[in-house]
């Protein structure tokens, strides 16, 4: 499969987005989310008020999408250049998971969790953001399995992978992400066995 490169206005577009998502988190993170405003954000990211409105409809959304956006639309092509035509469903979720959540986006997805606890009014764009992800994976699945499976299996799949993240955003199952020394965690499973136990779960069918 072939896939066309972003364009240099798509990679620009996207640098922007992520600085102003970037720049809303990092306020969020100071000062709450009722310490700040838009205003602030566009300040702070170097952009005017009309770019935030092009890209996010509120703060809200923006916060929100710092924990979930790519460094760069080449992240995909990357990733879609090591899929063979052979490759499983599973296999190719199984790997664009380990893309999509790194360290930095679990530990920001925990932060956000955390921060809507506080501010209820965030967590339907945790959901959104998660929700995009999962969409991504869906047309992935898609794209690949060229009628080879029915249509509902998709998302099916997808919903059935993407769930099995929240138990570890908002702390239901004690998990040490990459990066984090199990010994400081005791009792904690790591992280890339938490994944392959779930696709493990899902390949025997449970």
């Amino acid at each position: 499969m072939t896939t066309n490169k972003p364009s240099l206005r798509d990679t620009k577009r996207e640098a922007t987005a992520h600085a102003l998502a970037e720049a809303a988190f990092g306020l969020a993170r100071e000062k709450g989310l009722d310490g700040f405003i838009v205003e602030d954000v566009v300040q702070r990211a170097g952009y005017s008020r009309r770019t935030f409105a092009n890209h996010f409809s509120c703060k809200e959304e923006a916060v929100a999408s710092a924990a979930v956006m790519f460094h760069g639309a080449d992240e995909v092509e990357r990733m879609l250049a090591n899929v063979s035509g052979d490759m499983s469903p599973l296999d190719i979720l199984h790997r664009l998971m380990k893309m999509q959540f790194t360290t930095l986006h679990l530990r920001k997805l925990r932060e956000l969790v955390l921060l809507a606890k506080r501010f209820p009014s965030l967590e339907p764009y945790i959901l959104m953001s998660l929700r995009h992800l999962q969409a991504t994976a869906q047309e992935l699945v898609q794209s690949y399995s060229q009628g080879r499976y029915p249509d509902a299996y998709p998302h099916l799949l997808a919903g059935a992978v993407y769930g099995g993240m929240l138990p570890l955003l908002d702390g239901s199952l004690d998990i040490a992400f990459p990066g984090e020394a199990e010994d400081e965690t005791p009792g904690e499973t790591a992280f890339d066995r938490y994944l392959e136990s779930m696709f493990g779960y899902l390949r025997s069918g449970f």
